[in-house]
């Protein structure tokens, strides 16, 4: 296993790794693994110069950890994959550099996730940039690291942070509203219209209401969360309106009244008296003058017309 950084050991400085020169490096032979033994490499042959004593990664000065990570880059690319020096130089890097996940997490510190799920995403990043980091390009390894780190960052929350999955496209155009959406309010003054922001954009207007739907997807409120002003009490479940189940009635009811309106003037008078004047159907008969039987093959008849119509309306 490889020896981890928070070990004791004496504190690096830079005195120390001039002594180990990027040439010495490069030109000295490949260790094999049992020259690696208790957290430092150790030679064979003392032509071989050993890497620097690391300190935990939290007392390294940033200076000393980017001059320290040119040396184990410079090490790193004569080393062979796979093997126990080449791991341990690896983990060194990452240990060392942490400082720039730490940093690049911060900037979104304001997202609802756990700042150590983001900082363990960002190590992942720092991992990728550490593999492709190449010495020879002349870069300064954090220029080169942060934009890998904080592009892992934002993929993480691409895929991952939505309440609701929605397709990358609506993701991205919702992005796009924001921006354009501030860049409009300032030189208006005033929050943009959907033809602005489409004309803005280069967009139709039922893409941009697309996109303005899709942003609600990114969060959601639980149904227990307190109300968000400090003055109210109870949840937001409390502030949800219950369902009018007279509503339902009104609309069987305005559904009815063509139908009724076709049958012919007794059935209707007969409807009348029997479900507004509550009469029974013997009362019906003596008021119509026919047997309560036939009031009854009457009325059946009717209402099963009626609820004919209304099952081929829906």
């Amino acid at each position: 296993m490889s020896p981890r950084l928070d070990e004791s050991r004496s504190p690096v400085s830079l005195e120390s790794l001039e002594s180990v020169s990027l040439e010495s490096l490069e030109t000295a032979p490949r260790y094999s693994a049992e020259t690696v033994s208790s957290g430092t490499v150790e030679t064979a042959s003392s032509a071989i110069p050993p890497l620097p004593d690391i300190p935990p990664y939290d007392e390294v000065e940033a200076v000393d950890a980017r001059a320290l990570s040119k040396t184990l880059f410079a090490r790193l690319e004569s080393l062979e994959e796979g093997t126990h020096e080449y791991a341990y130089v690896r983990n060194t890097l990452v240990e060392l550099n942490l400082a720039l996940v730490k940093f690049a997490a911060s900037r979104f510190r304001t997202r609802s996730e756990p700042m150590e799920d983001i900082i363990q995403v960002g190590t992942i990043g720092l991992i990728k940039a550490i593999d492709r980091f190449e010495l020879s390009r002349g870069v300064e390894f954090p220029t080169f690291a942060m934009p890998t780190i904080i592009g892992e960052i934002k993929r993480f929350f691409r895929d991952t942070s939505w309440s609701v999955r929605v397709p990358r496209r609506l993701q991205e155009l919702r992005l796009a509203l924001a921006k354009a959406g501030d860049e409009l309010a300032q030189r208006l003054d005033r929050s943009p219209t959907v033809g602005e922001l489409a004309e803005h954009l280069g967009l139709s207007e039922e893409e941009v209401v697309e996109g303005m739907g899709a942003s609600n997807a990114y969060t959601a409120s639980s149904l227990d969360a307190p109300a968000e002003e400090s003055d109210n009490e109870g949840t937001l479940s409390d502030r949800i309106g219950y369902e009018d189940h007279d509503l339902e009635g009104v609309e069987y009811v305005e559904s009815l009244k063509p139908l009724i309106a076709e049958l012919a003037p007794r059935d209707r008078k007969i409807l009348s008296l029997r479900f507004v004047g509550n009469m029974t159907q013997s009362e019906i008969g003596e008021e119509l003058g026919i047997s309560q039987m036939h009031v009854s093959r009457l009325l059946s008849r009717t209402l099963v017309k009626l609820r004919r119509g209304l099952l081929s309306d829906d």
